[in-house]
């Protein structure tokens, strides 16, 4: 489920770390070259969004117990697993990937198929990674942002890698095609419902300030959560006495 549920909720979730660092106040960035195209494709996925996905999701979340849905995002994390498991490998990340393998073990055994999450609550934490971050591992540029329709945020390198993503989710081999696209659709469902709090965070224009977060986040990921050179933490800064002057 890794393409659809980080995807489909990228536009929402990135704004919990943008949030936090404060409102997107530049409306232009360098790497959205294309901005006028993803603007029309945001407005259709937007609109799309508003009268037809955010209404089934505010019912489901009205009429779905808060113990039912942490146990649907539960079942589709931990199918996630597969997908972080075989990207950790590719990374060479070889304690992510026994962390996640273990993860799906535990979860799928002791936690009820997945509904459940043991793992973290033994201090087995999630590594999230997709074949997007793969290819920025092995040197492969972000290219410039992008916006696909339905799909939502995205960057030329994070696109060429969905196909594998597409091929690392368990659902995609579900012969039964109504099964298979009933379960697609319940994972979007909850991915959007989870989120529905998270929207109060954007503020200002929201195309900026979605694509700015998506990009923050998807560096914050790609870097494994490791921030550039602090300056002020650094022995290189010079002081005079003019620095000082009233």
């Amino acid at each position: 489920m890794k393409t659809w549920t980080n995807i489909a909720a990228a536009t929402f979730t990135c704004v919990t770390l943008a949030g936090c660092a404060g409102a997107q106040t530049q409306d232009s960035n360098p790497q959205d070259p294309w901005e006028g195209f993803n603007r029309g494709v945001y407005s259709f996925n937007d609109t799309l969004d508003r009268y037809a996905l955010k209404p089934v999701a505010q019912g489901y979340d009205y009429i779905t117990p808060t113990p039912v849905q942490e146990g649907v995002g539960n079942f589709f994390s931990n199918l996630g697993e597969v997908g972080n498991s075989f990207n950790s490998l590719l990374q060479w990340k070889l304690t992510n990937a026994g962390t996640s393998i273990g993860r799906l073990l535990i979860n799928t055994t002791l936690g009820l198929g997945g509904f459940l999450d043991p793992a973290t609550r033994m201090g087995i934490d999630q590594h999230d990674e997709d074949f997007g971050q793969t290819l920025a591992t092995w040197g492969v540029g972000s290219g410039p942002y992008l916006v696909l329709p339905f799909l939502g945020p995205s960057t030329v390198r994070d696109t060429a890698g969905m196909p594998v993503d597409f091929y690392t989710d368990p659902v995609t081999y579900i012969d039964h095609d109504v099964t298979r696209w009933s379960v697609r659709f319940i994972d979007l469902v909850q991915a959007r419902a989870s989120l529905l709090g998270q929207e109060k965070l954007i503020q200002g224009d929201r195309y900026s300030f979605i694509r700015d977060a998506y990009l923050q986040r998807r560096a914050f990921l790609i870097n494994d959560g490791r921030s550039g050179k602090d300056p002020f933490g650094s022995d290189d800064l010079e002081f005079d006495d003019s620095d000082f002057a009233e």
